[in-house]
């Protein structure tokens, strides 16, 4: 997921499918200098990594933003920090205890 978040253009559509709506390629190159083939490149790199959801509709893909794996990952990085603090506290707390 953090290679998939790591490039400033996928960065950007999402900025974009971050709204709530469904948005077809050609709709996600509009005012840009970037080919639809690029754009569906970049979006099947965030669709792999499940952070976008693409369907079809007719003959056009339309993608929106799927905010679950971003809150599964922020979940899961809470829980580290809330290990580190705990482990942080305990080496604190024998580092004080050993200099009394």
């Amino acid at each position: 997921m953090f290679d998939a978040l790591g490039d400033e253009t996928r960065l950007s559509l999402l900025s974009t499918l971050c709204t709530g709506e469904r948005y077809s390629i050609a709709q996600l190159t509009h005012r840009t200098t970037l080919t639809r083939q690029a754009v569906t490149k970049h979006l099947r790199v965030l669709e792999r990594a499940r952070i976008v959801k693409g369907t079809r509709s007719g003959r056009e893909s339309l993608f929106q933003f799927n905010p679950e794996p971003i809150h599964e990952m922020q979940e899961y990085l809470d829980s580290v920090s809330r290990q580190w603090d705990m482990a942080l506290g305990r080496l604190k707390a024998f580092v004080e205890r050993d200099t009394e």
